[in-house]
């Protein structure tokens, strides 16, 4: 089993939307005998993209689990979706993986989800390869696409390909460097000097030989860049058009060498995490898995460490698009599909959650939407379906509001929309509209304050809070702390309150949840005959809503992070543009008749503003966003949200709805 453990390597394939990844994958696929035809995107044969609506639109909306075998090596790959409004998908599998292949158009060049791919895999220390693609398109630059490598992502990017144009593409040879086989071509002589030199900057020993001078082999260069890359201090950089397949060997051979083994003890306890659910006809749900330690066989019972339960396993399934295979044992250091976990949800830990890292923060929903139903009759039949979807996108966030009959759902953008409508249609038989996206905001205190409750009535109850809220800097979320003695108010107690905290501010004075906030409990009080564990589920919003409405909210807006190149004789008028949406930016800069801005938008004043770009630019212009955070609104600026239940500081009104005396409606 140690020696099955050590053939396996766990890799994600990322890219910007349209850089060429699925087709990577593909040809990967059929290059190792995995597949006996070339699936296509733009056939809609893709096997890694097999859901009808991926099929159609020629993008990847879920990530695909797939394998191939080569070199002696099982790989499990997991083709990620490029398009921004399913960051999610790609958030959830950073989490699973080992090391990364990031593809980067040779014509674009790297965009905007490249940043932020590449951003998350630095915060992991992910081992990562860059394979930059598209050689054979017209306009393909990679000298210019390596430049702006390692300008934009990482100054440790060393190609270990000779940089070339698009007609040496079409030879089918790229003069691979060939520090994967014992010689080095005659013209790749100053390429590689280049590639000692960044080699160097990553390790003393080599650093001070080449300042003296002295011969390094070709061998031990060989193995230091891909010891380096293991260990994430170096990201090889490789060239080719996975369109024609050329350079793909070159790649898996990269792949392979320059992405270390799992870790992970087949004795210890079982510990793992399910990073993707999918549905079938006759096996229900499939829950993905990585597991970190030991080993699960069908028919076995696991615990689910996040929600408490037990459930067991009927099925252990390797996956390839919509081929299965029973394969009956999952083993640490491996990527499998469990069937017969009804309960299930992503994220969930499985037994010990000691070895599961910690899930990265990329995908952050800025946008809600409320869904319509066609008549009456679908409206159960509806909400099922989006609670199904919901289980299988937990950034969904379903809302159902059954006292207003009204739905709810958080969204990235006007494609997870329609690809939803689609889903909701095809997969459900149902029809469904959605209402326009609005913007969500969010709350942080005005002040430093104190919000009291003494909750001692009707009887019997006893709960006596006092909390501090003090504002922090934006991004720090909530942060927690008690300072009560445990003889003061029990350990039970405190628990209880810490528990409720964070539900307590989903709505604040505006509706909108609150954040960037410390909150600490400075006094409590139990009775030890008259309290109950449930009164500081009472008790809790109400001491939270009595500081906030002391204190005072400032209202938060989400803010796009754009960059933007135009023709210089439109500039003016995107600068224009720009103003008018509240837009900030830094002096402008022109580059070969080019106007380059860098800069931040709202949201909200910015939604409509990709399709007017292309208009106003005739299609010249280039755009790239991202998320920068929440900041504070203007003053003039005002939003609220309708508050679900009953407000907590009509405090009668809201203790006897808790308590099941009136409804909340």
């Amino acid at each position: 089993m140690a020696a099955e453990h050590r053939q396996i390597r766990n890799i994600g394939i990322f890219a910007h939307v349209d850089a060429g990844k699925t087709t990577t994958t593909e040809q990967i696929l059929f290059h190792s005998g995995r597949t006996r035809a070339l699936g296509s995107v733009d056939n809609g044969t893709a096997q890694t993209d097999w859901l009808d609506v991926e099929r159609e639109r020629g993008i990847s909306v879920r990530a695909a689990v797939t394998r191939f075998d080569w070199q002696g090596m099982t790989v499990n790959i997991i083709d990620t979706p490029g398009h921004v409004d399913f960051v999610a998908e790609v958030e959830r599998s950073l989490r699973v993986m080992d090391g990364a292949l990031l593809v980067v158009s040779a014509v674009e060049g790297v965009q905007a989800q490249t940043e932020v791919i590449w951003q998350a895999l630095r915060d992991r220390g992910l081992p990562t390869i860059i394979f930059i693609n598209k050689l054979d398109r017209v306009g393909a630059d990679p000298q210019r696409v390596l430049d702006e490598v390692k300008r934009l992502l990482t100054d440790r990017a060393a190609p270990i390909q000779a940089p070339m144009g698009a007609e040496d593409a079409y030879t089918g040879n790229l003069a691979l460097l060939e520090l994967l086989q014992d010689a080095l071509l005659p013209e790749a002589e100053a390429f590689e000097t280049q590639l000692i030199e960044t080699a160097a900057e990553q390790d003393e020993q080599l650093l001070e030989r080449y300042l003296n001078d002295q011969p390094i082999a070709r061998e031990e260069l060989a193995a230091l860049v891909w010891s380096l890359t293991r260990q994430a201090r170096l990201v090889p950089v490789l060239f080719g058009a996975a369109n024609r397949g050329i350079g793909v060997e070159a790649l898996m051979d990269a792949m392979v060498i320059g992405v270390p083994e799992p870790q992970g003890d087949m004795q210890a306890p079982v510990s793992g995490v399910v990073f993707k659910l999918e549905r079938d006809p006759a096996m229900g749900k499939l829950a993905y898995v990585r597991l970190y330690s030991g080993t699960v066989h069908n028919r076995e019972s696991v615990r689910n460490a996040t929600q408490d339960i037990e459930e067991k396993v009927t099925q252990i399934r390797k996956i390839d698009g919509q081929r299965a295979e029973d394969v009956g044992v999952l083993a640490a250091g491996d990527i499998a599909a469990v069937c017969g976990w009804n309960r299930v949800r992503i994220g969930d830990v499985i037994g010990d959650p000691a070895h599961v890292p910690e899930a990265p923060r990329m995908a952050v929903p800025l946008l809600t939407v409320q869904v319509r139903w066609r008549s009456e009759a679908d409206y159960p039949a509806v909400v099922a379906a989006l609670q199904e979807l919901a289980d299988e996108d937990p950034l969904l966030d379903l809302q159902w509001l059954q006292g207003q009959r009204e739905l709810h759902l958080k969204v990235m953008g006007p494609i997870q929309v329609e690809v939803l409508s689609h889903i909701m249609r095809s997969r459900f038989g149902l029809e469904v509209a959605f209402d326009p996206p609005s913007v969500i905001y969010k709350e942080t205190p005005a002040g430093v304050g104190e919000g009291y409750v003494a909750y001692l009535t009707p009887k019997p109850c006893w709960a006596i809070l006092r909390f501090r809220i003090e504002p922090l800097e934006r991004g720090s979320g909530l942060q927690y702390s008690s300072i009560v003695r445990t003889d003061r108010l029990l350990e039970s107690y405190q628990n209880e309150v810490e528990r409720r905290v964070p539900e307590a501010l989903q709505q604040g004075l505006r509706g909108w949840e609150v954040t960037d906030l410390r909150v600490t409990l400075i006094e409590g009080e139990h009775h030890v005959w008259h309290t109950h564990p449930l009164d500081f589920v009472v008790a809790t919003p109400m001491g939270i809503m009595d500081g906030l409405n002391r204190i005072g909210t400032k209202l938060l807006e989400p803010m796009l992070r754009f960059r933007i190149s135009v023709p210089e004789e439109v500039g003016g008028r995107v600068m224009n543009e720009l103003l008018g949406m509240r837009g900030r930016f830094d002096t402008p800069v022109v580059r070969q008749e080019r106007m380059e801005l860098e800069g931040e938008l709202p949201v909200a004043t910015s939604l409509d503003f990709p399709a007017r770009f292309g208009s106003m630019t005739k299609g010249r212009g280039v755009l790239s966003t991202f998320f920068a955070g929440y900041q504070e609104c203007p003053p003039d600026v005002e939003a609220e949200r309708p508050r679900v239940g009953v407000n907590p500081l009509d405090q009668a009104k809201y203790i006897l709805a808790v308590r099941s005396a009136i409804t909340s409606s």
